[in-house]
């Protein structure tokens, strides 16, 4: 079983989200782009974790990163 990233106070969610916005990427699209990698993922999950009520799983932070063009900094502060 894939280890999860336990979200304090959504700070992981908020910045995915901010930064999501910020290249104008919708959810849909970050969600096929995740599943595009092999990144079992649902838009439902995407937006629980931008909620900061799920939590993360490294292979989704990774890819999140890597279709956002971010850095782990960026995504963690």
């Amino acid at each position: 079983m894939e280890q999860k990233i336990k979200q304090a106070n959504g700070n992981i969610g908020n910045n995915i989200r901010r930064i999501r916005l910020e290249k104008g990427i919708k959810q849909m699209t970050l969600v096929r782009m995740l599943q595009l990698q092999d990144i079992d993922i649902t838009r439902e999950a995407l937006v629980k974790i931008e909620r900061g009520v799920q939590h993360i799983s490294v292979s989704q932070l990774q890819g999140i990163r890597d279709c956002l063009e971010t850095t782990y900094d960026k995504l963690l502060k």
